[in-house]
């Protein structure tokens, strides 16, 4: 290690507030060098972020632009960590490997492991890379640093969760397919002004104490906005990530999304005309599940619209909300590289009274699978100003079966077609729509039941020919209503069944957006 990349690693360290304790020196572990120990804990994080919240916000000047914008997507991942240099946590639960910067990730990342107290930070070395000889990462300053890390099963063959990119995280959850992201904090998202992408910084990475796989602590920063965040991380079955958040605002902020989730809809069985691909269906959710604070039990199938739509979804006090993969049949998918029916849904759970606000859905167009076009949030009604703090805790749980299920019977199914009865004159401008509920109350059903009603509302336009029945094969309960809109606009739909006073299953919201034959008279 050069004077420089050493005075480098100490400034860095520094900046955090965390002084050298008595004795510190480099080590070497499982080929990777670690930098001099420093004390550390989750209360000196907290006051470094709080520290720098009332400093002007310093972007880290770029280093190697020209060349890390050489390193494109192919030339990214020919850059392969070394095995032998797999990074051992005390217990061995969580090796971990590193992320090599490139044109996509070019804001490095300090990574530090923490035993006894203390933190060493890992210092990049580019010997730790399996490099090809003709890659432009050869040109880079030999103290460059890292994109991020991954974190891999204790056998070494694959891997689970990983952090790459501003403040992103992710999991394969039990079933070993990664898919949709979660990150630390979501910043004027979907508004006339440029969304604002805070960063992770630092990440500090010790065993978990509660008998989990690993916990991470980790710094984050942004030009309105520093933080730190803890989070408990086990991966049993489902990855449960019990998370602890700590923001400071530098400047007043119009909207701060809280528990951020990031997936991809391109589409689904649910409008087949939006069809581009040959595959039945193509997306890593297909529905927003909702808990309220009342109780209700909510679900908004997701949309690829033709505009930015941002939906609100009013709450207090909130019990948990999700994006969800529902649909669990290969058959529906047919993709046999990417599995779309094995990637992991996920659930945000309250800590403690959250108060009002609303989780908001932000839906963006896309034509292809590589964009992610959908993310959810909560939304607290209280406005953030400059020197406020922001303390909300949750936990995330990624799965492929919901992790509070409900009595009432759930969405499985929606679908639009022709309006109208077969074997008739169809009536143009009629869409007829169809929504299948299946569990619980609806699956104990007796087929011969005939007095379950079903309940409508639409925003505007029309509906006719509302009906239920028990789907004769297995034990659905199909509601279906035609629609004809009076305009082009979107129309908010609201659906669900009960018998007599019992409620027999979620509610049913949707955004249908009228097309132009749904227009023709």
């Amino acid at each position: 290690m050069t004077d420089l990349n050493r005075r480098q690693v100490l400034a860095s360290l520094a900046a955090l507030g965390l002084l050298p304790s008595t004795g510190a020196a480099f080590a070497q572990q499982d080929g990777v060098t670690l930098g001099d120990a420093r004390p550390f804990s989750f209360e000196a994080l907290v006051e470094d972020a709080r520290r720098r919240a009332t400093l002007a916000y310093t972007p880290a000047p770029p280093r190697a632009s020209e060349t890390l914008t050489a390193i494109d997507y192919d030339n990214h991942w020919r850059i392969e960590y070394r095995r032998e240099n797999t990074l051992d946590l005390p217990g061995g639960e969580a090796p971990i490997r590193f992320f090599h910067l490139g044109r996509y990730f070019q804001d490095p990342v300090g990574v530090h492991v923490v035993e006894n107290g203390e933190a060493r930070p890992v210092l990049y070395d580019p010997a730790l890379f399996r490099m090809p000889a003709d890659s432009p990462a050869r040109a880079l300053p030999e103290d460059i640093g890292f994109a991020g890390f991954r974190v891999l099963e204790p056998g070494r063959d694959t891997d689970w969760l990983s952090f790459l990119g501003a403040s992103y995280f992710r999991t394969s959850g039990e079933e070993g397919q990664f898919g949709m992201s979660a990150r630390a904090l979501a910043i004027d998202v979907a508004l006339q002004t440029p969304e604002e992408f805070p960063r992770f910084t630092d990440f500090y990475l010790s065993p978990s104490p509660t008998g989990g796989r690993i916990l991470v602590h980790a710094s984050l920063e942004s030009a309105r906005i520093t933080g730190a965040l803890r989070m408990d991380m086990a991966k049993d079955g489902p990855v449960v990530m019990d998370i602890e958040t700590r923001f400071f605002a530098r400047e007043d902020i119009e909207r701060v999304g809280i528990a951020p989730l990031v997936s991809m809809f391109w589409y689904s069985e649910t409008d087949r005309r939006r069809r581009e691909d040959w595959r039945p269906e193509v997306h890593d959710s297909d529905g927003l599940a909702m808990w309220t604070g009342t109780g209700e039990r909510i679900w908004r199938p997701l949309n690829n619209p033709d505009a930015v739509m941002t939906s609100t979804f009013a709450d207090e006090s909130p019990k948990g909300f999700g994006l969800l993969q529902r649909d669990r049949d290969f058959d529906n998918y047919q993709d046999d590289g990417v599995f779309y029916e094995k990637r992991a849904g996920v659930w945000v759970e309250p800590k403690g009274d959250w108060g009002p606000g609303a989780v908001q859905l932000v839906e963006i167009p896309t034509d292809d699978e590589i964009h992610d076009n959908i993310a959810a949030y909560w939304l607290s009604d209280r406005p953030v100003r400059r020197g406020d703090e922001i303390a909300l805790d949750y936990r995330l749980t990624w799965s492929s079966l919901e992790p509070y299920p409900a009595e009432v019977g759930h969405v499985v199914a929606t679908r639009l077609g022709r309006g109208g009865v077969t074997g008739q004159t169809r009536p143009e401008g009629v869409t007829k729509i169809v929504v299948d509920f299946d569990g619980g109350l609806v699956a104990a059903l007796a087929r011969e039941v005939d007095d379950v009603e079903t309940m409508v509302e639409v925003s505007s336009g029309e509906t006719s020919l509302v009906d239920n029945y028990s789907v004769k094969v297995g034990t659905a309960w199909r509601a279906s209503f035609d629609f004809r809109p009076e305009n082009d606009g979107p129309v908010d739909m609201r659906l669900y069944l009960r018998r007599g006073d019992t409620i027999l299953t979620e509610t049913w919201l949707y955004q249908f957006h009228p097309t132009r034959e749904d227009q023709a008279s």
